[in-house]
């Protein structure tokens, strides 16, 4: 029995749609995560981008549960003398709303070259509409 290698360029790639309306976070990040990294295909490969396209809409009203929204901070560094910036997520928020779905997924898939280039296939939009519908993509429901 010989050992089945997926080939990145063999693989059809779907489009999903994900609904972030009133979903906490972890889960919309999981279920994300899992659909780009191409874990819910029989043919996963760990090594190979195996994954699917990824569209999360409505993304500023997204969940966090307990006293994150005041407790959880992100942390930036520009690499100057002071140069440490810390915002909670009622900050990033009110910024850039998108950002704590981003941060989430990203923190999720593998941190080299693979995770790189599989990143590039989620989309994250604040609002219903996105511009993917010639795509066709499907929605996805979290369980």
């Amino acid at each position: 029995m010989k050992t089945f290698s997926a080939k990145a360029e063999d693989t059809t790639r779907k489009w999903w749609v994900i609904d972030a309306k009133d979903r906490v976070l972890g889960d919309v990040a999981v279920a994300a995560a899992n659909l780009l990294r191409g874990k819910t295909k029989p043919i996963f490969t760990p090594h190979v981008d195996t994954g699917d396209f990824v569209v999360v809409v409505n993304a500023e009203h997204v969940v966090l549960t307990g006293r994150k929204e005041e407790q959880k901070t992100y942390t930036s560094v520009s690499g100057y003398i002071g140069g440490q910036k810390v915002e909670t997520a009622a900050k990033v928020r009110a910024r850039r709303p998108q950002l704590l779905l981003e941060r989430a997924i990203k923190g999720m898939i593998p941190h080299n070259r693979l995770g790189r280039q599989i990143y590039t296939k989620l989309r994250v939009y604040t609002g219903d509409n996105h511009p993917h519908e010639a795509q066709n993509p499907q929605s996805f429901e979290l369980a």
